[in-house]
C-alpha cells in the first residue's frame, strides 16, 4: 500500500504565527483568556488549555490578558478590550486583517458588500462588522442569483473554495454595472486546495484530517469527494477502521490549516500499522 501526503498539508503562516505568539505570551502569563478556540482543532485547544489559555466567549469572561485568536474579531470587541484595560494580544491573521480592511472600504465607498462564505464562521462574523454590518454573506450560485444591486463590492471568507468563489463572482458580474472584487482567498488556501485535489484524482482512498469544526477542513473534504470515491474527515488516528484499506492500494492524505504535524504523523504511524496487520 502507497502512502501519499499531499505537497501542502497542515499549519498554514496565520495559524503557527498564532501559536508562536500565543506560546510567547504564555512565557509572560500563567494564564492568558483567548476569545473563542485559538484554532479549529480541539486536541491543540486541549493542549494549550494545559499550559494557561483558557477559552472565553465574551470579553466579561477575560481577565488581565486577552488573546484575538487568527480569525479575527468586530471592532467593537477592541474597544470592549480596552475599556476594561486588558491586555490586547492579537493573533489576527494577515490575510485576513487584509479582508477586514477591504469590507471596510467597500462600505465606504458605497458598495453593496458582499461576502463570500459562511455567515456563522467567526472570520466572517469579524467582516460583517468591519462593512458596518450592511454585508450580504452568500454561499452558492442560487444565492447570488437572489442580489438585486447596481454598485458590488466582492470580497470571501479567507479559507472559501476558489471554485466557488469563481462561480459566485461569474453570477454577480450578470448583476452589475459595476462590481468591485478583491480576491481574499490566502494563497495557503488555495496551494492546499490544489494538491489536495491533484492527490484525490490518483488516489483509492483520501484521509482528510483536521477538527470537525474546520471550515477549511471540511473544504477540502468536498474537493477530495469530487475526485476519490472513498474520502473520509478524521480528527485523530482513533478514527481510522481497518476495512477502509482493504483492497486499496493508494492511500492519500491531506490535513487543514489547522492541524498540526504531530497528529498527521500519528495518523501515518496507524495506517502503516492497519496495512502491516491487513498483510
Amino acid at each position: 500500500m502507497k502512502i501519499r501526503i499531499a505537497e501542502n498539508a497542515g499549519f498554514c503562516y496565520g495559524v503557527k504565527r498564532a501559536i508562536k505568539i500565543a506560546d510567547e505570551a504564555l512565557k509572560k502569563n500563567k494564564i492568558i483568556y483567548s476569545l473563542g478556540p485559538i484554532i479549529h482543532n480541539p486536541q491543540v485547544v486541549s493542549r494549550y488549555e494545559k499550559k494557561g489559555l483558557k477559552v472565553v466567549e465574551t470579553i466579561e469572561e477575560a481577565k488581565n490578558a486577552v488573546l484575538i485568536r487568527s480569525h479575527g474579531i468586530p471592532p467593537q470587541v477592541y474597544e470592549q478590550i480596552s475599556e476594561k484595560n486588558l491586555d490586547c494580544i492579537d493573533a489576527t491573521c494577515p490575510f485576513v486583517k487584509e479582508a477586514q480592511d477591504y469590507a471596510k472600504q467597500l462600505y465606504e465607498e458605497d458598495y453593496f458588500v458582499v461576502i463570500v462564505g459562511d455567515q456563522n464562521h467567526p472570520e466572517v462574523k469579524a467582516h460583517i462588522a468591519y462593512a458596518n454590518y450592511k454585508a450580504q454573506v452568500i454561499n452558492s450560485i442560487q444565492e447570488a442569483k437572489n442580489i438585486e444591486a447596481q454598485k458590488i463590492g466582492v470580497i470571501s471568507q479567507t479559507t472559501q473554495s476558489v471554485d466557488n468563489f469563481v462561480s459566485i463572482v461569474s453570477e454577480l458580474v450578470k448583476k452589475a454595472k459595476e462590481i468591485r472584487i478583491f480576491n481574499t482567498i490566502c494563497d495557503a488556501t488555495e496551494k492546499r486546495q490544489e494538491s489536495a485535489k491533484e492527490l484525490a484524482k490518483n488516489s483509492d482512498l483520501m484521509i482528510v484530517i483536521g477538527g470537525k469544526n474546520s471550515a477549511n477542513t471540511r473544504k477540502l473534504y468536498e474537493i477530495c469527494l469530487n475526485f476519490c470515491k472513498k474520502v473520509y474527515h478524521i480528527e485523530t488516528k482513533e478514527e481510522l477502521k481497518k476495512d477502509w484499506f482493504e483492497g486499496i492500494e493508494n492511500v492519500g492524505i491531506t490535513a487543514g490549516a489547522s492541524t498540526p504535524n504531530w497528529l498527521i504523523e500519528d495518523v501515518i504511524k496507524a495506517i502503516e500499522e492497519i496495512e502491516y496487520d491487513i498483510h
